[in-house]
């Protein structure tokens, strides 16, 4: 059965390919030439076995281990290990890229576009040069890939990337002292926003928190989780504690240290360790629980449907000749003396007339 392997390429590109050769193992770094969307390529192998099969599961469609194979996306095969020569023509196309992004930057000049061109990158079989390029907005590029198709006679793909993947791309060293996380190890660039500064306390210097790429540091979500857990251990910054010095209000905390900053009503200011401020505040006496009778918990308080209602005065019946005090009373008496003078013997409405 064939095994799935992983290749990389130039820059952060990698793919998943089938590894036919049963007689002879893969190993780690071998140049592998392998079969494309159209012709051959040259890469490096940098993962195998179930290593590669989980990049392969999460990444694309086409391995085994997918949730939703495809056949359209099935992983294509490995076709051998390249030889010396082989690596020596993959090694001068690299070197002539440089002069071929030259070229290309003059071609856009011509043209006016608005566009960066970053990079480019030769496949192996030189059947297809792939043009990196940033750009603010969208750029009508069909002049140019006609132009470029018509210099290089070659087929073109211009590719429009963002300022992180641009980065990851050209590689560079870190404010850390190391090479880029997005173009050494990092497999998927995952947003990153300004609150994850925010919870571990960092000054939000735009020059102290931002990568080579202009963007947030992709190393800020790497401790974020430590600094949220720990943060719960510590008091509220702003909040009013009884310590033994009496009432001090919570300056600001330092995790890493595990000390609290407090100050005084008189405005004096110490910095405590954590544990020793538990045990002051533990030592501190409590006074005693106040009775419930002088404060009631309005909660247990008689419901007022359970105390006792006072009965209504009963309503007596208007003395004839006293006009009653209730002005819907006084209506109805109205009312009923319209009544009986329409109802007087000898009117014309009375049927026994």
């Amino acid at each position: 059965m064939a095994q799935t392997i992983e290749v990389r390429f130039k820059g952060t590109r990698r793919g998943f390919f089938h590894w036919t050769d049963k007689e002879n193992n893969p190993r780690l770094n071998d140049a592998v030439i392998v079969e494309v969307e159209r012709g051959k390529d040259l890469g490096h192998i940098s993962a195998v076995g179930e290593v590669a099969l989980k990049k392969c599961g999460t990444a694309c469609n086409g391995c085994p281990s997918s949730k939703a194979p495809s056949t359209s996306d099935e992983p294509k095969a490995v076709l051998r290990r390249a030889s010396s020569n082989e690596v020596h023509t993959a090694v001068h196309l690299r070197r002539s890229e440089e002069e071929v992004r030259r070229k290309v930057l003059e071609r856009v000049k011509h043209h006016g576009l608005a566009m960066k061109v970053s990079d480019t990158e030769w496949q192996w079989d030189r059947n297809k040069l792939t043009v990196f390029f940033t750009a603010e907005k969208r750029v009508d590029f069909r002049m140019l890939v006609r132009d470029l198709a018509a210099l290089f006679r070659t087929r073109i793909d211009l590719r429009q990337i963002g300022a992180r993947d641009e980065a990851a791309q050209l590689s560079g060293v870190g404010r850390c002292g190391r090479e880029y996380c997005c173009s050494s190890w990092l497999t998927e660039l995952s947003p990153v926003s300004l609150r994850l500064a925010k919870d571990q306390g960092l000054a939000l210097n735009p020059a102290q928190i931002s990568g080579g790429c202009g963007r947030l540091l992709c190393c800020l979500k790497y401790e974020h989780d430590f600094y949220v857990t720990s943060r719960k251990r510590f008091p509220k910054e702003g909040k009013t504690l009884q310590t033994a010095l009496g009432d001090e209000r919570v300056v600001s905390v330092d995790i890493l240290r595990e000390r609290v900053s407090l100050r005084g009503p008189d405005g004096a200011s110490r910095i405590i360790p954590l544990l020793q401020l538990r045990e002051e505040i533990a030592s501190i006496p409590r006074s005693p629980a106040v009775p419930a009778t002088a404060h009631q918990d309005p909660a247990e308080a008689p419901r007022p449907e359970a105390q006792a209602e006072t009965p209504a005065p009963e309503e007596k019946p208007p003395v004839e000749g006293e006009p009653p005090s209730d002005p819907a009373a006084a209506r109805r008496q109205r009312h009923r003396r319209g009544r009986r003078r329409r109802r007087r013997p000898g009117d014309s409405t009375n049927p026994e007339g």
